[in-house]
């Protein structure tokens, strides 16, 4: 398979679901965010419990 006929089926596919739209309204980019940001700071907490040493 070429470069150029991989693209083409990509394009293909990508042209297809072009109706139904790609974003999911009851999941809230603040939610995301903000739950992310809190595991990081909790990952970042944990880690600088296991590096008391340094």
């Amino acid at each position: 398979m070429s470069f150029h006929s991989a693209a083409a089926q990509l394009v293909t596919l990508a042209a297809e679901g072009e109706g139904h739209g790609g974003n999911h309204n009851s999941i809230s980019p603040w939610v995301t965010g903000g739950g992310a940001f809190v595991i990081l700071m909790l990952l970042l907490w944990i880690t600088t419990r296991f590096n008391r040493d340094r």
